[in-house]
């Protein structure tokens, strides 16, 4: 699906004309362009399935043992995505994504890349860990992985209750680290 960025110049023009203002002055005749680039380039995600993006970012490598005790984690990936249900921001997100391999390990990077396409959509902040999850797992050839996220709200900061100071935070944990609290307590340990 392609995002249809002449529709989207068409709506804010009619957004900007239904919030009182003129869409053909000066600081606002270029905006509809400008929020169509924008929203191509921030819904990238949108453009994709969980399992054509785990096609994507599908570079793993073989690892010497097929099942394992270590667990690799990348935490503190920066992420944005916008809520769907106001189409509000969700800013300052730290993803951190755990993985147990089981003959299987992915490139570094492809992590952090595979956290930013799959904010890239509207989205609840529950949804991204149970996507990256899955990619993950898929991936990797491991049920045994764990996503932490940690996020500000501007649905919750800057309108409605306006609490600037609120965090969410949501866990996704999949395969053992859903059932070995050891293994769960090493991983929250591991993030702080």
């Amino acid at each position: 699906m392609a995002i249809d960025k002449d529709a989207i110049r068409e709506h804010i023009r009619g957004i900007l004309v239904a919030l009182g203002d003129d869409p053909d002055r000066e600081g606002l005749k270029d905006t509809p362009d400008r929020v169509a680039r924008m929203y191509e380039e921030v819904f990238e995600g949108m453009n994709y399935t969980n399992d054509e993006i785990a096609t994507m970012f599908d570079k793993s490598f073989e690892h010497e043992s097929t099942v394992t005790k270590d667990m690799v984690l990348v935490k503190d990936i920066d992420v944005f995505s916008y809520c769907e249900h106001h189409m509000a921001l969700m800013y300052d997100m730290k993803v951190s994504v755990a993985y147990i391999p089981k003959g299987r390990v992915i490139g570094l990077s492809k992590i952090a890349r595979i956290a930013d396409m799959v904010a890239k959509r509207l989205q609840l902040q529950e949804r991204i860990g149970t996507d990256i999850a899955y990619i993950m797992s898929k991936v990797c050839n491991t049920e045994d992985v764990a996503v932490i996220i940690e996020g500000s709200h501007s649905c919750m900061t800057a309108r409605g209750i306006k609490k600037p100071g609120a965090k969410t935070v949501t866990t996704t944990l999949k395969g053992r680290f859903k059932d070995d609290l050891q293994l769960q307590n090493r991983l929250m340990m591991l993030i702080k």
